[in-house]
């Protein structure tokens, strides 16, 4: 079960990175690693790795972006 709420929780995360990528929008991704990060945290409780996997992949990403952008961009 838990893993199936991360797993819903990174569609959510990764849903809302794509306009991230945009410029000048990429502060949302300030929103979206707490969101990715809960989770992580949901799939390290879980029995499986899927979501966990889903998550730590859409929570790089976004770091990556915002490390790419100085945090703001």
């Amino acid at each position: 079960m838990l893993n199936i709420l991360s797993i819903i929780i990174g569609l959510v995360a990764l849903v809302l990175a794509i306009p991230a990528f945009l410029p000048l929008l990429g502060a949302l991704n300030w929103l979206i690693v707490p969101i990715a990060l809960v989770g992580v945290l949901l799939g390290f409780l879980s029995s499986s790795n899927s979501g966990r996997n889903l998550c730590l992949i859409v929570l790089a990403v976004c770091i990556i972006r915002l490390s790419l952008g100085g945090g703001i961009l």
